[in-house]
């Protein structure tokens, strides 16, 4: 059995809710081996939301410019590498750039990383990649299993994040001086996405609410979305709707963190899949998303800690070999989504 504590670098760029699906690994490698320092490689627009998290000893951010930049890539690469002999790397994508970090720590015991043509060049243990019918938390937990040789793998399955008492206090009392009842039902939806195209037709979301609207007259909603093009959509929407009094768009999270405090102070989350459903069940709150077309239920909506994660696919309903994004969600109808919301709300308490 391993007597020295181990020191671990776990790689994870990319978006929001995929290294926010990464903190299972991270809760599994800290339950494991609770004496390691762990630190975590991610994009430094979504590092602080990491910040505060139990199972992070380190957190190294990478900018955009360094990302994108070679040399200066390499150099931060092979700082890290060497400023801290690892015992333990792991990639989670195990790219051509990701496994930059391992080539550059040869002497690191294990270097855990996908089964790719290339991929042999850096790593010595090589896992399967996610297919659909692997859930992502699963997957992302079996990047410990190289380590079982060091001592017993004890996985855990939640989401966290490390958003403090305070934060959420803050956060509560601002959403009360927007005049949200706190005594009542709130529901985040996500009435957009960052990618228009995987968004549920605006004219589907404004039927949806109306009849939402219509029969919960006393639940309040708030809406979530990022300035520009999805602030513009949300307006219009609410616009359409002939601006109903529960409904608040005028309260905004500055940041992902406050993003994560306003989660926990709403009842639940309904709208279009994307990182802010990671976030709301990393703060245990029940969801129900849209999927985008080509996403896979089972992959990415992880059901293991008893936080309802429920999802709507158009695969639900037909065959989508074929068809286009705008096909794919044609095949989605509000009549469907409706009953699967009112079940929903039934079954978490909601109503």
């Amino acid at each position: 059995m391993e007597t020295k504590p181990l020191n671990i670098l776990v790689i994870r760029f990319r978006q929001m809710g995929d290294a926010v699906l990464s903190t299972p690994l991270l809760e599994t490698l800290h339950n494991s081996f609770p004496d390691a320092r762990i630190d975590f490689v991610l994009n430094e627009n979504i590092a602080p939301l990491f910040e505060n998290h139990p199972s992070i000893n380190h957190i190294i951010p990478f900018s955009n410019d360094e990302r994108h930049h070679f040399f200066k890539y390499v150099k931060k690469i092979w700082s890290v590498t060497h400023k801290t002999h690892y015992d333990v790397i792991i990639d989670l994508r195990s790219t051509m750039n990701t496994m930059l970090f391992a080539m550059c720590s040869p002497s690191s015991k294990y270097r855990i990383g996908l089964k790719k043509p290339y991929t042999w060049l850096a790593f010595n243990h090589r896992l399967e990649r996610c297919g659909n019918a692997t859930n992502m938390v699963d997957h992302n937990i079996r990047f410990a299993s190289p380590l079982a040789k060091l001592g017993t793998i004890r996985p855990l399955y939640n989401l966290t994040l490390g958003i403090t008492k305070d934060e959420i206090s803050s956060f509560r009392k601002y959403m009360e001086e927007k005049g949200i009842d706190l005594s009542r039902k709130v529901m985040l939806v996500g009435v957009v996405a960052k990618i228009p195209s995987r968004a549920w037709p605006e004219s589907n979301i404004v039927e949806l609410l109306a009849r939402w609207i219509a029969k919960y007259p006393t639940m309040q909603l708030i809406f979530n979305y990022a300035p520009g093009v999805e602030e513009e959509s949300a307006k219009r929407i609410y616009s359409t709707l002939g601006y109903p009094k529960n409904i608040f768009i005028n309260i905004s999270a500055r940041n992902i963190r406050q993003l994560a405090a306003m989660s926990y102070n709403c009842t639940a989350y309904f709208g279009n899949e994307g990182g802010a459903r990671h976030i709301v069940q990393a703060m245990g709150r029940p969801s129900l998303v849209i999927c985008s077309p080509k996403a896979s239920k089972k992959k990415w909506l992880p059901t293991h800690s008893g936080v309802a994660a429920w999802g709507i696919s158009a695969s639900d309903y037909g065959d989508i070999e074929g068809k286009d994004y705008s096909q794919i969600y044609e095949m989605i109808k509000v009549d469907d989504v409706w009953k699967v919301l009112n079940d929903f709300m039934q079954t978490q308490g909601i109503t």
